[in-house]
Order: structure tokens, then C-alpha cells, then sequence
């Protein structure tokens, strides 16, 4: 494994912290406090062609690797996880489902706006009670004729509501033991997306819940094969396990900068606060912790980009860099005491979105349970 980046890597990797440092982290405070989504600035990342980082150029697509998409996942998130978050899952969870799994078709509707961040897609897995037991989905779609009837609904569905939101794929039991995966567009009959929630954190990502009353669709809005829809969602989330982690990275180096940075300024009793062991051990634990996520988050990125088996590491990235990301923001409030209590201050912002870290596309507890049975142990 080559632990250095390639020129390519470093050049987007230099194009996405510019374009973060100039139209996001100035902007940030102020949607932070609004909840508002900016969606000119995320127009802007599609113009810049981060959504189409890892698309086939077939779509209009840059056909890179996924190391390249958890570059740009990382220096977003150093900045503003909510713009981080907005890419992630428009790449992850709204544009690969269609790209890996739809059909021709599928391909041309969706795909070309999609990928030019013309348009955003989310999807529908998680339900008011089927979480983590995906296995407990109760949205139910029907065949009547050449139409699927579905009905039931949806919760904490990112990029769902936006005014360039076009299409959402969700998870419906098309059968006594089988789930399906299937597209239905924003503005069908039947299909409602629940007012903004006001949640502690991401303030400047869209979520919401949906649902579906007798909501149709065309038989071919079905999304692969019927009854695979569990096993398509199982796949997308080991990609998605390493972008949250990719996330967590650039949590975890603001909070390194920017600890480092006062630590060296603030001074107590005469003397820099960085010069006092109590603080300087905090520091010196994040850079450890930054370090060792990078690493673990970086390989599984590798493995996935040359073709070997990464579930378990991906797996793993997540579940220590999203819990070293959390202990990373409280340490980094402490460092800087009542500033850190102060919204407008960039680690207290970080230090209420990363909670979300460790339960979005999987918690923490569920990470080890698939670590566990990855270790082959009988766990249920």
C-alpha cells in the first residue's frame, strides 16, 4: 500500500479546501443558525464536479477513484459537516444505487442531472420503527396492473426536500419475506415529504420524513432485481461506512488546527495554555487519533479502489474514527473553555454535529456487531 496520494489526489484535495475555505466556512455561522440550505453553493460543488467524482463519464462523470470522493468528503468536512453530509449521501446513497444498480434507462432519466449536481436523490431505508433492524421495514408496495402502490413511511431521509431534490429510491416489502428497491420521483401523487426536522446538529443539511398513501409508480420504477433491495442497500452502505469515515477525518484535523492554533495564542498565568501538560496532552491524543483514523479510514478506501474485500475494514474506520471524532470535539470545547461554549466558535459547531457520527448509516453498536460476526462469532 502506497501511503502517498497521487498528484491527481493532491490537486483535488487543494481545489476542494479553496473552494471550502472561500464559499462555505465564511457562510457557515450564519446557515447554522438559519437552518438554511444553501442550494446555490451546492450547485457550485456540482459545477465543480464533486458529485460526479466517482460517476462513469458515460454520465458525465470524472470516473475516479472512491479515495478521491473521501478527499473531497474530508476537506468539506473540516469546514462544515453539513455540506459534507450534503455530498456524501447525494453521492452515496442518492446517485450509486441508480448508477450500480438501475437499469439503461434508469441511467439516462436520472443519472445526467444527478452527477452535474443539477439535481439531488436521497434514500428511504431508515423507518419510524425499522432502523438498524432494517429487517422490521413495514412500507409495503403492491403491484396493481403495471403500477406499484406504495404506502408507508420514511424517516431522518437527507437531501429529500430540497428545491432540487428530484427523485427518492426507498425500501418497500414487495412480498411476505422480500424488500425491494424502487425510484419514486419527488411531486408523485401520494408522496408527502414531512416538514424540515430540528435536530441538534447539521442544521444546514436537509432532512426530513416521507410518506407514501397510495403513491404509484410505473412497474419499472423498480430498482434491480425484486426482492434484492436489502442486499443493493447492505452494498452501498460498506461504501458509505468509508465516507463517514473520510467525514470524521476532517473533523478530527479542525479540531487538531484549530486546538493547536489557540493552545498557542490563549494564555493563562502568563504562559501560552499550550505549555501546560493538561492541555497539551489533549492535543497531543488528537493528533494520535486523527493519525490512526486517516490510516484505518485511507486503507479501506485503497482496498475498495483495487478490488479486494474491504467490509471489515470500512467497518472498523467507521466505528473508531466517528467515536475518536466525538471524544475530538469535546476535548477541543475544553480546550478552548467558554469559547468553545459560543456557537459562532467552529469546534463548538463540530462538537454538535458529530454526535450524529456515530448513528447515521449504521451506529456504533451495529459496527460491532458486523466486526464481531466478521471475526466469525456466533453473534445475534
Amino acid at each position: 500500500m502506497d501511503f502517498d496520494f497521487t498528484d491527481e489526489h493532491n490537486a483535488l484535495r487543494a481545489m476542494v479546501r479553496e473552494f471550502a475555505q472561500d464559499r462555505i466556512a465564511p457562510n457557515a455561522v450564519q446557515w447554522d443558525a438559519d437552518h438554511h440550505f444553501p442550494s446555490d453553493v451546492v450547485r457550485e460543488m456540482g459545477d465543480l464536479g464533486l458529485f460526479g467524482i466517482t460517476a462513469d463519464e458515460e454520465w458525465g462523470g470524472a470516473g475516479a477513484d472512491f479515495t478521491s470522493l473521501c478527499i473531497a468528503i474530508e476537506e468539506l468536512a473540516r469546514v462544515d459537516q453539513s455540506m459534507a453530509i450534503t455530498l456524501e449521501a447525494g453521492v452515496g446513497l442518492g446517485i450509486n444505487p441508480i448508477h450500480e444498480f438501475g437499469s439503461p434507462e434508469q441511467k439516462e432519466r436520472w443519472l445526467p442531472d444527478l452527477v452535474a449536481g443539477r439535481a439531488l436523490a436521497g434514500f428511504g431505508l431508515t423507518e419510524p420503527d425499522a432502523g438498524s433492524d432494517a429487517g422490521a421495514t413495514a412500507t409495503k408496495a403492491e403491484l396493481d396492473g403495471d403500477e406499484w402502490v406504495i404506502n408507508g413511511s420514511k424517516a431522518f431521509i437527507t437531501n429529500s426536500g430540497t428545491d432540487t431534490t428530484s427523485v427518492v429510491t426507498i425500501t418497500a416489502r414487495t412480498g411476505p419475506t422480500e424488500i425491494s428497491a424502487i425510484i419514486v420521483p419527488l411531486g408523485t401523487e401520494g408522496f408527502t415529504v414531512e416538514p424540515a426536522y430540528r435536530k441538534m446538529g447539521w442544521h444546514a443539511s436537509d432532512t426530513h420524513g416521507l410518506t407514501f398513501i397510495d403513491c404509484r409508480v410505473p412497474e419499472e420504477n423498480l430498482l434491480g432485481e425484486r426482492g434484492r433491495g436489502f442486499h443493493q442497500f447492505l452494498s452501498t452502505l460498506d461504501d458509505g461506512r468509508i465516507a463517514i469515515a473520510a467525514m470524521a477525518v476532517g473533523v478530527l484535523q479542525a479540531c487538531l488546527d484549530e486546538s493547536l492554533a489557540y493552545a498557542k495564542e490563549r494564555t493563562s498565568f502568563g504562559k501560552p495554555i499550550g505549555s501546560y501538560q493538561a492541555v497539551a496532552f489533549k492535543i497531543a491524543d488528537m493528533e494520535v487519533m486523527t493519525e490512526a483514523a486517516r490510516l484505518l479510514t485511507y486503507k479501506a478506501a485503497w482496498l475498495k479502489d483495487h478490488g479486494r474485500p474491504f467490509k471489515q475494514e470500512a467497518t472498523i474506520a467507521k466505528l473508531y474514527a466517528t467515536e475518536a471524532a466525538v471524544s475530538a470535539t469535546r476535548d477541543a470545547t475544553q480546550v478552548f473553555g467558554g469559547a468553545g461554549f459560543i456557537d459562532e466558535t467552529l469546534v463548538a459547531r463540530h462538537y454538535r454535529d458529530a454526535k450524529i457520527l456515530e448513528i447515521g448509516e449504521g451506529t456504533s453498536e451495529v459496527q460491532r456487531l458486523v466486526i464481531s460476526r466478521g471475526l466469525g462469532l456466533p453473534i445475534r
